[in-house]
């Protein structure tokens, strides 16, 4: 099998994963937690009298669970700890961008209600879930997590890498609820402070894609120099680490990109059902645009 980058072909070394045994391959483990989980979501919330499921809410679900096994359990892991950057840009980028906002997409209201607003929750999700707040914590801590040092530092450690992770999963979380907003009496942002906010959000994962995509001369992930060539024989641990860069931003852009589509969509529909509506016998709203009347 071969996959193109810049041109060139890329050849990928299947026999390298013949040194690893079966539940390396597929982790057990992982598939354990990922059918539990789903478990519990079709027992207690799928079927509970106390939520509302949709259609579309179950699809997000088990989306984002065959997803989340997909880049935790299956030889995808293997390539992404052992062999190739570009790899591990996937499986993070996988959870952060695809499965964190299909999950909470996936919760009924009244469920995260329960549980998150009316919880202890309550005041840390307010303070850490403030849009500018969550922004800074999210893109500075993925900036942060592929800066070339402490990366290194972070993969020589298993706890260091599990507990990066963690924290890059709750920052993930606080900035998919600003533009997601599954609850609207918690977080009354309007359509055009949350299309601003993905702007922002945008912008500030710029460097680091810059830096992996045209700032990089020379090999700077210890990890994957070593054995670079060996998962993709004609891969350079250059090109390796700009095709991760290159992945970065696609998988980036394009969540943001459906985002986007979706506000301005809901946004767009809810101007139209707004439109000629009277809010006080001084104010109409016309093709969008609050018009004041003179008073009577």
């Amino acid at each position: 099998m071969a996959v193109h980058e810049r041109g060139r072909r890329i050849n990928v070394n299947w026999n390298i994963f013949s040194g690893f045994t079966w539940y390396e391959m597929w982790s057990p483990i992982t598939f354990m937690v990922v059918a539990l989980a789903s478990v519990i979501y079709a027992k207690k919330i799928m079927h509970s009298s106390n939520y509302k499921v949709t259609k579309k809410q179950m699809a997000y679900y088990y989306t984002a669970a065959v997803l989340f096994y997909i880049v935790k359990g299956s030889p995808l892991k293997i390539a992404a700890d052992y062999f190739s950057f570009s790899a591990h840009v996937i499986e993070v980028m996988t959870v952060l961008f695809i499965v964190l906002p299909l999950f909470i997409l996936s919760m009924p209201p009244q469920w995260i209600r329960q549980y998150f607003w009316n919880h202890r929750l309550k005041f840390t999700i307010k303070l850490l879930g403030h849009p500018w707040m969550a922004a800074l914590l999210f893109n500075g801590a993925l900036t942060v997590y592929f800066a070339p040092p402490l990366f290194n530092v972070i993969q020589q450690s298993v706890i260091l890498s599990i507990i990066s992770q963690i924290f890059l999963i709750f920052t993930g979380f606080l900035m998919w609820w600003t533009i997601i907003m599954p609850l609207p009496e918690i977080s009354k942002f309007s359509y055009f402070t949350r299309v601003a906010y993905i702007f922002l959000n945008s912008v500030l994962l710029m460097p680091i894609g810059i830096f992996l995509l045209i700032g990089i001369t020379e090999a700077h992930y210890t990890l994957y120099t070593a054995v670079a060539g060996e998962l993709f024989p004609s891969l350079s641990a250059v090109y390796d680490q700009q095709l991760g860069g290159g992945i970065l931003k696609v998988i980036q852009l394009t969540s943001y990109g459906i985002a986007l589509f979706c506000l301005i969509g809901n946004w767009s529909k809810k101007e139209d059902e707004r439109e000629g509506q009277i809010d006080d016998e001084n104010i109409r709203v016309v093709q969008g645009v609050v018009i004041h009347l003179p008073k009577k």
